[in-house]
């Protein structure tokens, strides 16, 4: 087949280029510039990466094309980011990112191109199975990313190849350097590629006002003032400037030293809460309601029991759920989750299946009744 792969620049889509030529496709590199605005080789470095993939591509012998979507990428993914974090949520830009560019904006441009099928470095799976593509973790557990995919249709997962699903990291790096590539001890690049390596707050506060208020404690003591809710996030440790600072005494899972950690805001008073100890019950919830939801069958799972991740890099959790409207739902976990964070995704797994998630729109504390039976999910399924 003709293949269009999105070339990083990285090592992930350099072997998984590679894989596929080995595999007798045609394979032909795209190179996505997803972000114009103070690119530098300090922080964002696109122009580098476009020299790395331009590098993979000549040892390959395969065409290379350069494609900017940056306009797509501000409209899309960045104005979205900044209005969730004016509303005091913390976004993942990494997910509506991978539903409108990757498997969006570029698998159009790619089609354009005459390709049967768009492959990318992620490291996930796709499987056919009664009826309908099935997204599954990756084989290898400390780099699956089908939390980042988890919005995936199926037509998006019709025409998608991911050559390292079945592979370990170790193994990618391994075949990297046994053929030359000359990335192939290239550091993995991580978090969002417009902030880069700038401090957070800085980057921010160029497109947000702030508006400093009240930091309180769980007495309602004021402990000192933030500068401003959108600067913060649930379950934040560092940065929150009174580190040190005694617990009042009988204060709600406090200790006489123990850390500062955001716990909640309240957007009509402007004031941040802040509590100390990991452990503190403001920071456990044992439910949430989230909306925006997507599912990779086209359908919401049947009322019942799954695994769930609230954050990337978590470990499965056992919950229930329940769908509340076409695109809405809620979770009730059978543990208490620390720092469920409004903004960030809730995804859910039947095994190794992704089924897709929602939006966390708020951490509570209701506790549903169980369903009376278990329904495993599947696309053939009505749905509920």
């Amino acid at each position: 087949m003709r293949v269009v792969v999105g070339l990083s620049g990285g090592v992930d889509s350099a072997v998984a280029a590679y894989l596929l030529r080995q595999q007798g496709h045609e394979v032909v590199g795209l190179f996505m510039k997803n972000w114009e605005d103070d690119d530098d080789s300090e922080h964002c470095a696109s122009k580098i990466d476009f020299i790395d993939a331009t590098a993979v591509a000549d040892v390959l012998g395969i065409e290379i094309e350069h494609v900017n979507f940056a306009t797509e990428y501000k409209d899309r993914v960045f104005a979205e980011f900044l209005r969730e974090y004016q509303a005091g949520r913390t976004p993942n830009p990494d997910v509506l990112c991978n539903a409108e560019i990757k498997f969006k904006s570029f698998l159009d441009h790619a089609l354009r191109l005459g390709a049967e099928k768009i492959a990318t470095g992620h490291y996930a799976r796709v499987r056919w199975r009664e009826g309908c593509f099935e997204l599954l973790k990756a084989a290898d557990p400390l780099k699956d990313q089908s939390y980042f995919l988890h919005r995936l249709t199926q037509a998006q997962l019709e025409k998608s190849m991911f050559p390292l699903g079945a592979m370990r990291k170790t193994e990618v790096r391994r075949i990297a350097a046994e053929i030359g590539l000359p990335n192939a001890r290239k550091k993995d690049s991580t978090g969002i590629c417009f902030i880069g390596e700038r401090p957070f707050r800085e980057f921010l506060s160029r497109y947000l006002a702030n508006t400093p208020g009240p930091m309180k404690d769980d007495r309602d003591h004021v402990v000192g003032e933030h500068m401003g809710l959108s600067f913060y996030t649930l379950g934040q440790r560092k940065g929150i400037g009174i580190g040190g600072r005694k617990s009042h005494k009988g204060a709600k899972g406090g200790s006489e030293h123990g850390p500062w950690f955001v716990a909640r805001k309240d957007m009509a008073t402007n004031t941040l809460y802040v509590v100390q100890g990991h452990e503190h019950p403001w920071l456990h919830a044992n439910a949430l309601s989230a909306d925006g939801a997507s599912w990779v069958s086209a359908r919401a799972p049947a009322a019942g029991s799954y695994a769930a991740k609230t954050r990337y890099r978590q470990a499965d959790a056992a919950s229930t759920f329940l769908a509340t409207g076409d695109t809405s739902f809620e979770l009730d976990f059978s543990r208490p989750q620390w720092a469920m964070t409004p903004g960030q995704s809730a995804v859910l797994y039947s095994g190794e299946v992704c089924l897709g998630g929602g939006v966390i729109a708020s951490p509570t504390a209701y506790a549903p009744a169980a369903p009376s039976s278990y329904q495993r999910a599947v696309c053939g399924s009505t749905g509920s």
